[in-house]
């Protein structure tokens, strides 16, 4: 099987960048779909107004209707349609940004991502994540081809909640050690080929930075400041995370992220959130040494990472909520077969008993 390594199209990082949107986004039609959620559009719909006026190119907003399902895409399918739109561009969260990408997939239309959280690793990757309209994950649907182009505000980003840049933080952890996982199995990855050696080093790259600059990244962002460790962990929870996980592959860790979403009591956390529990949980499936667990914890909670089920919000935990996560973690159609060994319900859910008392341990409980 080839080696396939896939990205973006254009990335571009730095602050202010939002007010250039529309000399951005002329290059790729006449009028855009601008998916932002209507709290969105009140905290910076003057930027982006501000960055469309003068260039040939008209925005139709629509509010974003908070899960990318299926039905919600259709909608915006049907609003394209109607309103006559050649370009999409998203702004906001994962979700909206998904969703902007499957809308311009079945319109065969341009994209455009402009995140304005540095929570996950979606921005970059040619895959939307399909959820119901309740909020449990459906399915993955893997797009031809990468985003038109990524665009990343700083200024906005840094402005955001810390909780979600240290969520992204959580979702890019997993990346090295998926990969490394799927180098070991010799998995097809998301990109539709096996593991690069470019895509293992920009795994291994977005783990050292994150490893260097995690924490002085949340101080940072706490003071209000943003600074080279916020620029670089920006970097690492989008660009080096996306091509990271969709070249070098996805394994356990998202798996089991997908698995929580069957417990109603999780659906507060974030993806990340649940991402970094889920990683703890294939490093004791692959029972890597305990220094090296310990570090890895030690990092999640300085940063307020969930590393126990009861900080992922599972206060009352019994071997059925277990068993079902681990089930659905399982499911035939999802990456938890990647890793490098067989796995089952009853080794996940072991594996998940066993990084709740680690976390415990690390934590003094």
């Amino acid at each position: 099987m080839a080696k396939i390594l896939c990205s973006p199209s254009k990335y571009v990082q730095g602050a202010g960048e939002l007010k250039k949107l529309g000399e951005y986004a002329q290059k790729y039609g006449k009028k855009a779909l601008v998916l932002i959620t209507e709290s969105g559009y009140k905290r910076i719909g003057d930027v982006v107004n501000t960055g469309f006026e003068g260039y040939e190119i008209t925005p139709v907003y629509e509010y974003f209707n908070r899960e990318c399902s299926k039905n919600e895409i259709n909608r915006l399918v049907d609003i394209m349609n109607e309103k006559g739109c050649d370009v999409v561009i998203g702004i906001g969260g994962g979700k909206i940004l998904d969703t902007a990408k499957a809308v311009a997939y079945y319109k065969e239309a341009p994209v455009l991502i402009c995140p304005t959280i540095a929570s996950t690793d979606a921005p970059c990757s040619a895959l939307s994540v399909i959820y119901t309209d309740a909020g449990v994950f459906e399915e993955y649907l893997f797009l031809p081809a990468n985003p038109d182009m990524v665009l990343m505000d700083t200024e906005i980003i840094a402005k955001s909640p810390v909780r979600l840049t240290v969520s992204g933080m959580g979702d890019a952890l997993a990346t090295y050690f998926e990969a490394r996982a799927c180098q070991a199995s010799g998995a097809t990855t998301c990109a539709g080929g096996q593991v690069t050696q470019a895509a293992i080093a920009l795994a291994k790259l977005c783990f050292d930075t994150l490893m260097a600059e995690g924490v002085k990244a949340k101080l940072a962002l706490e003071a209000g400041a943003c600074t080279p460790a916020v620029e670089k962990v920006i970097e690492a929870n989008t660009l080096l995370s996306g091509i990271g996980f969709e070249s070098g592959g996805l394994a356990g860790a998202h798996a089991i992220h997908n698995g929580f979403t069957v417990l109603d009591e999780c659906h507060h956390m974030y993806h990340g959130e649940k991402v970094a529990f889920g990683t703890i949980t294939q490093l004791v499936l692959e029972n890597i040494p305990a220094e090296e667990l310990e570090d890895i914890i030690d990092w999640c909670i300085e940063l307020g990472l969930p590393v126990t089920l009861k900080e992922l919000g599972i206060t009352e935990v019994t071997d059925e909520k277990l068993m079902a996560v681990a089930t659905a973690a399982c499911a035939e159609n999802d990456t938890l077969h990647n890793m490098p060994f067989e796995v089952t319900p009853e080794t996940v859910c072991a594996a998940i008993k066993a990084a709740d008392a680690y976390g415990k341990y690390f934590l003094g409980e």
